[in-house]
């Protein structure tokens, strides 16, 4: 048998740690690295110090379901003062660490190294760690968990991290040098076995920024994400030694190396069951790195993305308990909805992909942005695989809503994506279309409401369109250039007053909240009238709206404050988070345009929906494959 590490136990100097130090340790003293020319952490007791966190648990749950791992140790390295040991674990009905007394140990004060190799004892768990009770201050270092496992069985991985950005060398740079000294420096297991290809689509990096030992840099046209994440998966498939997984990364993140230590240490003892599966990692808050967004998303039958699991403060114990209880099991074994687990789909800010699968399945969809992760775990409909502890931290995406991609890239993009893999065949994307049609009509948002049309129009031209290199971006700066221009905020500020309304005197919050749906207060009646008139515009006699009323809503195309819309002359949409703003009023003559022209394009449609379906299925193949991307990205 050998020794098959599975995770470290995690103190870093990172803004991460800093910021919310519960994920990594509960303890009611500090936790401090006194020394910056070791790596050992001090535990300034005396104190508890608990490990059983979002980074420092071990999930056995899962080790069990998607591994050949069946027993568990800690390896411990402690010096200091006189402690005591004790193993935790945790099930779905825990809130607070429950110590297991029998696994006790004293480690007397010394000031040489205890090292210490301790079987884990195993009951039912969802979560095991250890606690430490301190009579004063205790050094750790090196400490990790770790299975035993036949060598015969331990799979031979090359894992290649994808990244593809524009522009963004705030991010891409320090994620750089944590690959570098984090990973491929570091000793680990994965050490040798991991490359990073970077994919410039920007063409703006220098080679000797980013390249070093199996780091490479790779300038791209601006094919957009999936252009991007394509290349990547080629430069994966090509590279000496040909890659086993492909990890796909965003750009705009802050990553933890040490998840992609546990991803590689996974993905060498995963059992046949789960050997193709998607591995997803978690979403982070860069604005409240405690809060983890979402890992697995589904597509609705309304045709919205959703995150599976609510959201977690993954520095409260039961939140990471529920976040790994959740299993990710068949729809008809588990009972679960099918409009979740049917059209569920690992978002490509991390995810990790056999290379047997790529090269069964194809590559991405040349649609430029959003859509092409979704569309591809869709189209292979694979077993999904999540673990406490990997993930990557994004920015927020209330902070960078973008009307070139919410509404033009996203309904053409899905209804691209149904006709030609068959992609969410619950989900009704002409239906959700219309309604945001028609919502941002509600708005007076009739320059946004035109690019939705932009983006249907381009669909119906068929494959042809998407498939012309440069295309998706030409069609995508195009989008960015009519979308609705917002104001610097004390531009708008001024304006305001002219209409009687203070900004200065207004929180945010009272208007930059996503869950406005729920605050719809008004009567069938009410609700029957605002939509058949579309909040107004098609009344024939006299204004719908209440003379010089005002409504104070978010900018984003998404949010839909139902009660403050009504009968308003004026709408104010602020973006928050980026001080800016535009102020609308109804213009019955600009709706009606862009009314008439949404009827002749759904005539359109209904006529030409069979051959366009044809038309798109016939050119799954070609777009999807190896010779078709090399000539689009110009390596051929």
């Amino acid at each position: 048998m050998q020794r098959h590490k599975l995770s470290n136990i995690l103190l870093e100097s990172s803004w991460q740690f800093f910021r919310a130090p519960a994920m990594y340790c509960s303890s009611n003293a500090p936790v401090m690295r006194e020394d910056k020319t070791d790596d050992a952490w001090t535990l300034k007791g005396p104190g508890t110090f608990d490990f059983t966190t979002f980074f420092n648990a071990l999930s056995v749950n899962k080790w069990q379901r998607y591994s050949i791992a069946r027993t568990f140790f800690l390896h411990l390295e402690l010096r200091g003062d006189a402690c005591t040991y004790v193993q935790t674990r945790a099930d779905s009905y825990t809130w607070q660490s429950e110590r297991l007394e029998d696994t006790s140990r004293e480690i007397a004060a010394g000031d040489d190294w205890h090292i210490l190799d301790i079987p884990l004892q195993l009951n039912d768990d969802v979560l095991v760690g250890f606690m430490l009770e301190t009579e004063g201050d205790v050094q750790i270092r090196g400490s990790y968990y770790y299975t035993q496992v036949d060598e015969a069985d331990i799979r031979p991985v090359e894992l290649a991290l994808c990244t593809t950005t524009f522009k963004n060398e705030d991010y891409i740079l320090p994620n750089v040098e944590l690959v570098k000294e984090r990973i491929i420096e570091a000793g680990e297991p994965a050490s040798a076995h991991f490359s990073m290809h970077v994919v410039d689509n920007g063409r703006t990096l220098d080679a000797a920024d980013v390249e070093s030992e199996r780091i490479f840099l790779h300038p791209n046209p601006n094919a957009g994400g999936a252009g991007g994440f394509a290349r990547g998966m080629i430069e994966a498939m090509e590279q000496t030694p040909k890659a086993t997984h492909v990890l796909l990364m965003d750009d705009d993140v802050s990553i933890s190396p040490e998840s992609i230590l546990r991803t590689f240490n996974l993905l060498s003892i995963v059992n046949d069951e789960y050997a193709e599966a998607f591995l997803s990692g978690a979403m982070m808050d860069m604005d409240q790195p405690n809060l983890r967004y979402e890992d697995v998303g589904f597509v609705a039958c309304r045709g919205k993305y959703f995150p599976v699991k609510d959201k977690a403060r993954v520095d409260v114990l039961h939140d990471c308990v529920e976040n790994e209880a959740y299993l990710w099991r068949d729809p008809q074994e588990a009972g679960f909805d099918i409009d979740r687990m049917g059209q569920s789909y690992a978002a490509w800010w991390y995810c990790v992909i056999p290379m047997t699968v790529i090269e069964r399945e194809g590559l991405p969809l040349p649609i430029f942005v959003r859509t092409d992760d979704v569309e591809y775990s869709l189209r292979v409909r694979p077993k999904f695989m999540t673990m406490n502890g990997i993930c990557v931290w994004h920015a927020p995406f209330r902070q960078r809503y973008s009307a070139a991609v919410e509404r033009y890239q996203m309904p053409r993009n899905v209804l691209i994506g149904q006709f030609t893999t068959g992609m969410a065949p619950l989900s009704d994307f002409i239906g959700d279309l219309k309604i945001s049609f028609e919502l941002e009509l509600k708005k007076y948002n009739y320059t946004n409401a035109e690019l939705i049309l932009d983006a249907f129009e381009d669909f119906l031209k068929g494959p042809a369109f998407i498939m012309e290199p440069g295309a998706a971006e030409r069609s995508y700066l195009a989008a960015l250039g009519k979308a609705e221009k917002l104001l610097p905020l004390d531009e708008v500020k001024e304006q305001a007053r002219a209409i009687g309304v203070n900004l200065d005197e207004i929180p945010a919050m009272d208007f930059d909240h996503e869950d406005h749906e729920g605050d719809d207060h008004r009567s069938f009646a009410d609700r029957l009238q605002d939509n058949m008139t579309v909040n107004g515009h098609r009344m024939t006699k006299g204004p719908y709206y209440e003379e010089g009323s005002v409504a104070i809503i978010g900018a984003a195309g998404w949010l839909y404050p139902v009660d403050k819309l009504r009968k308003k002359e004026y709408i104010i949409a602020i973006d928050a988070p980026n001080k800016k703003g535009i102020i609308r009023t109804m213009d019955k003559a600009r709706f009606k345009q862009v009314w008439d022209r949404y009827h002749r394009d759904m005539v359109e449609f209904r006529a030409n929906k069979d051959r366009l379906r044809g038309e798109y299925e016939a050119a799954r193949a070609t777009m999807t494959s190896l010779p078709f991307w090399k000539h689009y990205l110009g390596i051929d």
